[in-house]
């Protein structure tokens, strides 16, 4: 068995079989034996339980019709929307047992806890490479294929996941889906709005391991890192100086 799985599979305590997927292991609960399936007639996939199957059908039908009732986004499933509503709200029910960190999601705090044990499940089979994330493997395979599917069609730009090209076309359209309950302010990324609640709740998870420092945001922590290695990876081709920042590589090509 892949460690991919070995490390996502949910194991029925009826008939001892694994699964990769919460949804299937239910399926095999409810119908140990394995008897009538139900077929789905776009693309032949079957399934143990009738209502999963429904699920599976928003796939091909595109009906999302779980609505946020505050930005209106629609979802395929109301767990969705459950999860999704926890970004307006803040609410944030797991907490992780090692730092002071918690996370709106179940999976999101599995991902965090590898911070602390340095766990990297998931290969790239062309490389080698490792990532605590299978998302940061898909994306990281898009490199060797050079694959960008996802197309603007405001624009033409192309991104290698549909996430990015969503948040993407917000340029286009302004939109601003995440706001702060504490102040005004509207953000068009929900990672920008959990970095600028931390203006309100004093909050800097980020420490400097050299001098101790902390930061609100993983980036600003990178940056003043290279005050103490000294590096600086940003470079103008025309004079051959360099920077720790793009900020001061862009203000010295003004100058130049």
């Amino acid at each position: 068995m892949s460690k991919d799985i070995q490390k996502s599979s949910y194991q029925c305590d009826i008939s001892d079989k694994p699964f990769c997927e919460n949804d299937n292991l239910k399926e095999q609960k409810q119908n140990p034996s394995g008897g009538k399936r139900y077929h789905c007639d776009i693309c032949g996939k079957s399934y143990l339980i009738n209502t999963t199957l429904k699920r599976h059908k928003r796939i091909h039908t595109r009906e999302n019709p779980y609505h946020c009732d505050i930005c209106g986004d629609s979802f395929s499933e109301s767990s969705k929307l459950t999860r999704h509503v926890r970004i307006h709200t803040g609410e944030r029910p797991y907490h992780c047992d090692i730092c002071s960190q918690s996370f709106s999601e179940n999976g999101h705090l599995t991902r965090h806890r590898r911070i602390h044990t340095g766990e990297k499940p998931y290969d790239c089979d062309i490389c080698g490479q490792s990532f605590s994330e299978s998302a940061n493997l898909t994306r990281h395979k898009l490199i060797h294929t050079g694959q960008k599917p996802f197309h603007c069609d405001i624009c033409g730009k192309s991104f290698s996941v549909s996430s990015a090209l969503t948040t993407h076309k917000r340029i286009h359209t302004g939109e601003k889906p995440y706001h702060c309950d504490n102040c005004d302010k509207s953000f068009s990324q929900a990672y920008h709005l959990t970095i600028h609640r931390r203006i309100h709740t004093g909050e800097r998870p980020f420490q400097c391991d050299i001098c101790g420092n902390a930061f609100s945001d993983s980036s600003n922590l990178t940056r003043h890192k290279r005050t103490h290695t000294g590096e600086k990876p940003f470079d103008f081709d025309i004079c051959g100086k360099s920077f720790s920042q793009m900020g001061h590589l862009t203000i010295h090509k003004h100058i130049y």
